[in-house]
């Protein structure tokens, strides 16, 4: 018996457990091993796709399967398959489209279960290349035919995402679905219930662990949903006005170890259910 059996830890990922230059201290690294050869078990919810979190995962190396899709699926990366996953009835396109003529110069992504398109291209859209090493696969929104995980849009002006958020909450079928901001440069539409508290609830009854047995750990908006489902929410210093509202507690910044102070805490008990 470990001192850890039985308990979940999820983290997101960017501001979270990756540092501002995208990678995890040895601090995390030693506190996350630490934790799962006591029982525990470790893994991350992230708003990324499967496909572009290989070199994560191998550092990492969690115990369990992992959230992607911003909560939309659940990927066991070594059978290399979802556990499961919910996808975006295919209305979503006219949705990316509506925005696309009426708010000209967004970055459109659409993201399939397995491929990521670029539909529309800005500044934006560079960035996040840069930032997650991905191709740049084009792609006509009517050319896309498999099962949608979500769509993305980007811009580096904030008041264009604000008018974005404005234009499809107000559309006739806004309510098939769900939107979330995800960072200060991104806006994506999701499947209608979905959040990574979803993702939580999927995994904690794959896992055969009750949800309250869980700590969540975040740093922005779209990981609200699973600060408020697991049995203790943490959100980092660093994190959005909202993440700390939602969380239990705030810890310290991703630039601190903050995986590794949550992980000491609840070691010395100084962290409790």
């Amino acid at each position: 018996m470990g001192k850890f059996d039985g308990i979940l830890i999820c983290t997101d990922l960017d501001g979270t457990l990756l540092r501002r230059n995208k990678t995890i201290s040895e601090e995390n690294l030693r506190a996350i091993e630490y934790f799962k050869s006591e029982g525990g078990r470790f893994t991350f919810i992230t708003g990324r796709m499967p496909y572009f979190v290989s070199s994560i995962y191998e550092t990492v190396e969690p115990n369990a399967p992992f959230g992607c899709i911003n909560g939309g699926g659940l990927y066991d990366h070594v059978a290399k398959r979802y556990v499961w996953a919910e996808t975006l009835p295919r209305e979503a396109i006219a949705l990316a489209e509506y925005a696309d003529r009426n708010i000209p110069g967004l970055g459109i992504q659409i993201n399939t279960l397995h491929v990521l398109y670029f539909c529309r291209e800005n500044e934006a859209m560079v960035r996040f290349r840069r930032a997650t090493g991905m191709p740049n696969i084009t792609c006509e929104f009517e050319d896309v035919h498999e099962p949608i995980g979500k769509i993305l849009f980007g811009d580096t002006d904030p008041g264009k995402l604000e008018r974005l958020a404005e234009l499809l909450q107000s559309h006739p079928i806004a309510d098939h679905f769900d939107f979330i901001r995800s960072e200060a440069i991104l806006y994506e539409i999701l499947p209608k219930g979905i959040s990574k508290g979803t993702a939580l609830q999927k995994l904690c009854e794959v896992l055969n662990l009750p949800i309250e047995r869980s700590i969540a750990i975040g740093d922005y908006d779209n990981d609200i949903g699973m600060l408020r489902a697991a049995g203790i929410g943490v959100a980092v210093s660093n994190a959005s006005a909202g993440a700390k509202a939602a969380a239990d507690y705030v810890t310290v910044s991703n630039e601190e170890h903050a995986i590794a102070r949550v992980i000491a805490e609840l070691d010395s008990g100084a962290l409790r259910f």
